[in-house]
């Protein structure tokens, strides 16, 4: 309980000090950029898991969402970056500024899938590796169920 604590503080002041710093442009296109970086290494993962398999590929590819998914990309979400433009029109929602507990769930579920992902990853079983990439997989679909727009 103390640990989780702690890490509500340490992700309030980051995102505090971010929101200071932070232009929303800037904010939407890196948040975007790091999930276009998160697909491309979906893509991989996926690539090898339906073909022949190759652990250095897929460890690559899951310590980089790994990374992602711990690097505290919620301190992008700054006031306003439900609305504008970074390399595209955002997509998010409004209610992902709203509905904090929700999205805090959502995202501790993607960051403790990324993280046995890239566990598994560095076990070589390609089996777990399924099982696992299809966790990551299902956490993101939560989030973009409740917090994305339709591509339309």
């Amino acid at each position: 309980m103390k640990r989780k604590l702690l890490l509500a503080l340490v992700a309030t002041a980051t995102v505090a000090t971010a929101h200071a710093q932070v232009k929303v442009e800037d904010a939407i296109k890196w948040r975007q950029s790091a999930y276009a970086t998160m697909g491309w290494s979906m893509g991989r993962i996926k690539a090898n898991l339906d073909g022949t398999y190759n652990k250095d590929e897929v460890v690559k590819a899951a310590n980089v969402i790994q990374a992602i998914a711990n690097s505290g990309m919620g301190a992008l979400y700054v006031p306003g970056s439900d609305k504008g433009k970074g390399w595209a029109e955002t997509r998010v929602k409004p209610e992902l500024f709203t509905d904090g507990a929700k999205v805090g769930k959502l995202a501790g579920d993607f960051n403790q899938a990324a993280n046995e992902l890239a566990k598994v990853a560095a076990s070589g079983d390609a089996a777990a590796v399924k099982t696992a990439f299809g966790k990551v997989g299902g956490s993101c679909k939560a989030c973009h169920d409740d917090y994305r727009k339709d591509n339309k």
